[in-house]
């Protein structure tokens, strides 16, 4: 039997680097392997039989190598192919919804902003969600259009990215939201954007950090933990462009030093 030992972590791009970077603040005595699909980015516009198949490769892809675990860090991914993987696959799965839970029970206006891709606004848990924890709240939607290509191309910093912000956000901030729920794993890349949007009692909230401690869970609830003393290796690997994945690997800081072209 092939041994497992390390948490491989899947996005159609580069934006769940931003929940692997919680996840190696949190668990840093695991081992990481992060799968950025961005050939196929973005899963938004992607049929539902499409993110399955890639989910099914990616999955199949890290069980070979030895995963214990796998975080689903893209929403659209969760929303359309979490209950398939769960269903078909021997390992735990973690996945990723819009922090509407959290952002209902802070909001003192009432109103909250989600920002998400069609597929996460459109799929069972984002619903769901939104019954349980947000019944009484008045939810403002937007489909945040062009913004995972903002990130996936390096130009968070540029006047176009800001117009589509502007154009995205300042309709919820005149509607009186103060919280705003980011459903996509690239959308916390543009924090120091949208705060420079948002009056500063604004609560911007990343799923980030919630996805991390749900693993740490689900590691310690299945016995999956590393024992101390276990060699930690970090690897990345991308069915797109190489350079521009390590180069956000090293933009963000992270200990990733293997990072590779992938033909999944």
């Amino acid at each position: 039997m092939k041994e497992r030992h390390f948490i491989g972590v899947f996005d159609s791009g580069m934006g769940g680097l931003s929940v692997l970077q919680s996840l190696l603040e949190l668990l840093p005595g695991e081992s990481f392997h992060y799968f950025a699909d961005s050939a196929w980015c973005p899963y938004g516009n992607r049929s539902t039989e499409e993110i399955i198949a890639r989910a099914d490769a990616i999955t199949t892809h890290f069980l070979a190598g030895g995963a214990k675990l796998v975080v689903v860090a893209c929403n659209t991914a969760t929303a359309e192919a979490i209950d398939h993987l769960r269903s078909h696959y021997p390992v735990p799965f973690v996945g990723i919804e819009p922090a509407i839970k959290q952002a209902a029970y802070h909001t003192a206006s009432g109103k909250v902003g989600v920002l998400a891709t069609r597929n996460t606004i459109q799929g069972r848990l984002f619903r769901e969600t939104s019954a349980r924890y947000a019944s009484g709240k008045d939810i403002m939607i937007q489909v945040g259009e062009g913004l995972v290509e903002v990130v996936e191309e390096g130009r968070i910093e540029t006047p176009a990215a800001m117009a589509l912000l502007k154009r995205y956000i300042t309709p919820m901030i005149e509607a009186g939201v103060d919280q705003v729920v980011l459903g996509c794993t690239h959308y916390p890349f543009l924090i120091p954007a949208i705060q420079r949007i948002v009056p500063p009692d604004v609560v911007i909230h990343d799923p980030s950090p919630a996805v991390a401690r749900q693993t740490a869970a689900v590691l310690k609830s299945n016995n999956l933990e590393a024992v101390t003393g276990t060699p930690v290796l970090h690897q990345a690997e991308t069915t797109g462009n190489r350079e521009q994945l390590l180069g956000m690997i090293q933009h963000l800081g992270l200990d990733i030093s293997d990072v590779t072209f992938s033909s999944v």
